[in-house]
């Protein structure tokens, strides 16, 4: 952890929606007139689509039929550590962005599925943000949360979660229903050894349940809509969280715990604002006094 270099790490899933907390951190980065140094996750991943594929075949030949994303052999974990380490030490760092579509494509000018190479990030930022699955990642050998002085946790149900990730693999990606299944499968070892831990290392976790029937995810014709969802956060230190004025600022909510509060999901947006942003302000007030 550093003061005068803070580390704020978003961690979840892919399809889980950390995309939606990132848009938040944006809007609180604008309005406060912090400079961010953004990482996405996946630009720490070891392999390129391509190369990703043909390790996966490789595993499968050697019996690990387990090979995914979400375990570590299938990222650079110790890089991502020695990011967070340079950055906490000196606000400095190296980073890379992943391709993902035809629309970054033509931005970079690379194939998507390739990384862009890596270079050294701006000077003089306020912070460094992350936003991906090993934010919060622990191990024997690596521990990467142990850097981060903001960690939040995006954790869907798990029905959600494979529902989001189906219609989003197959309305944007075109792959199959039975690719996307197979992936799920393919990933559930590494999603309960490395990406369920990491839960329990968080300052607040943010949990969107819904309030329709997801029992057979894999039939579901819509995703959830927010309206459709209540969204539980917890606290791992409820102690200096002034609750009465969440529960009075977020209407219809209320203590399941006296670490929770549960919201509407339509009121997920305001939520991430006023949890977050005296979350933020602390940091940098810690910073200038450093």
């Amino acid at each position: 952890m550093s003061v005068k270099h803070p580390i704020v790490a978003v961690t979840g899933s892919s399809g889980a929606g950390t995309s939606t907390v990132m848009h938040s951190f944006e809007h609180i980065f604008r309005r406060e007139k912090l400079k961010a140094t953004v990482i996405e996750g996946d630009a720490f991943h070891r392999y390129d689509r391509k190369a990703m594929r043909t390790a996966q075949k490789d595993a499968e030949k050697k019996g690990q039929r387990h090979f995914s994303h979400f375990g570590p052999e299938a990222n650079l974990i110790a890089e991502l550590e020695q990011t967070f380490v340079q950055y906490g030490e000196s606000g400095r760092c190296r980073l890379r962005h992943y391709v993902h579509n035809d629309a970054e494509a033509a931005a970079s000018g690379q194939e998507p599925g390739t990384f862009t190479p890596w270079q050294d990030n701006e000077p003089g930022t306020d912070l460094l943000f992350y936003e991906g699955l090993h934010g919060g990642y622990a191990d024997t050998q690596y521990d990467v949360a142990r850097h981060v002085d903001l960690l939040i946790g995006v954790v869907p149900i798990i029905n959600l979660e494979w529902i989001q990730k189906l219609h989003r693999d197959k309305g944007e990606r075109g792959y199959s229903h039975e690719a996307v299944v197979d992936t799920i499968l393919r990933r559930m070892p590494d999603y309960v050894n490395h990406i369920c831990p990491q839960f329990s290392r968080t300052h607040v976790n943010f949990q969107r349940v819904p309030t329709v029937d997801t029992s057979n995810p894999f039939i579901a014709k819509d995703i959830p809509s927010a309206d459709e969802s209540m969204v539980i956060i917890r606290f791992a230190d409820p102690h200096g969280i002034d609750f009465p004025y969440l529960l009075s600022m977020l209407h219809d909510s209320w203590m399941s715990r006296p670490n929770s509060i549960v919201v509407p999901g339509g009121k997920m947006g305001l939520a991430l604002q006023l949890i977050l942003t005296p979350m933020i302000l602390r940091l940098m007030d810690l910073k200038r006094r450093a």
